[in-house]
């Protein structure tokens, strides 16, 4: 497949934010050796998520490709990766979230939600034009959207599966000052929401608000397994949290570098950051693992796919221009293997 080179001049962070995410870059040490690979580097925009129906129905997107040519959407089909064109000519991707079978909803820069069903894409009418962050939900009738202006206008959406509309429960104060980046639940009643100086919000059933994280850490990203929930961030050095349903705890190990993805598989799981550094759980514990791979990029996230293989996807995400995506993927350990 082609690999893409042309810069993008984006702006994302403000220059104090990314170079204090860059401190601490490349800290802590190796564990367990794992084979990873290369699939895709070199792309023109920076990759900032994926989701996955199956191990042969995969999306990435992230940053604008440049040149008028938008955002990037990519979809593998268990052989290859292609890029998807939309109908915006420009404009980043922050986040894919979908249904198998459909639909795919992608998030990003200026309130933008596309949906793609059925071979199309379509934007939707939000009710604001922050970012959108983090996209999740139980149904395609009942989907969740945060976001915010990067430190800032924190906002929760909710489509119910005729519009977006602004969901209630997140304080005015907390509007203003503090911005959402992720959303992840186990069921429509029981979500949560993380984002900066440890900003935690939970959705009951009922109602949204205000939920005790532990932390003044910023939180990136979070997800939820059927034992617990898990929400990871930091600023220089590396922060994970855990929630069995006894409270949050800090389970980060020492050393561990600033963590932007995460993903559980059962009680493993696996979390990516910065310069390509990945840490896997195990037996209950976090510990860095020995990629096999040289990266200065950064993983923006990760997600284990049904067979057991595992992908991360990044690039230059820290500081614009948000170019040189990456993909990579280690494949399902066999049972010979084992």
């Amino acid at each position: 497949m082609k690999l893409y080179r042309t810069p993008i001049p984006v702006a994302l962070l403000p220059a104090t934010i990314a170079a204090v995410l860059l401190v601490g870059a490349g800290c802590g040490s190796e564990g367990p050796k794992e084979d990873w690979e290369l699939v895709e580097t070199g792309l023109p925009g920076a990759l900032t998520s994926l989701w996955g129906a199956r191990a042969n129905d995969i999306w990435a997107v992230g940053a604008d490709r440049g040149g008028g040519s938008g955002p990037t959407v990519m979809r593998y089909d268990g052989s290859q990766w292609d890029t998807l064109d939309t109908p915006k000519t420009s404009g980043d991707l922050w986040w894919v979230f979908g249904f198998d079978g459909g639909p795919v909803f992608l998030g990003g820069k200026n309130g933008l939600i596309l949906r793609y069903e059925a071979g199309d894409f379509v934007e939707m009418p939000t009710p604001g034009t922050a970012t959108v962050y983090g996209i999740w939900g139980s149904a395609p009738d009942d989907v969740w959207a945060v976001g915010g202006n990067v430190i800032k206008d924190a906002f929760a959406w909710r489509f119910d599966g005729e519009a977006w509309r602004v969901a209630q429960g997140v304080p005015p104060e907390i509007s203003a000052s503090q911005s959402l980046f992720k959303v992840w639940g186990r069921g429509p009643d029981d979500v949560w929401m993380v984002g900066t100086g440890g900003l935690m919000l939970h959705y009951d059933g009922s109602s949204l608000g205000p939920g005790a994280s532990g932390t003044s850490r910023m939180l990136f990203t979070t997800h939820a397994g059927p034992r617990r929930v898990v929400a990871v961030g930091g600023l220089g050095d590396g922060v994970i949290l855990e929630n069995d349903g006894a409270g949050w705890m800090d389970v980060t190990p020492s050393g561990t570098p600033h963590v932007m993805g995460v993903w559980l598989d059962g009680d493993a799981g696996y979390a990516a950051g910065v310069e390509g550094a990945v840490l896997r759980r195990d037996s209950g514990e976090w510990k860095r693992v020995d990629t096999g791979l040289d990266l200065k990029e950064a993983f923006h996230a990760v997600w284990v796919d049904p067979e057991g293989g595992v992908w991360a996807v990044g690039g230059q995400v820290l500081a614009p221009p948000l170019v040189d995506g990456v993909i990579a993927h280690k494949r399902p350990v066999a049972a010979s293997d084992g």
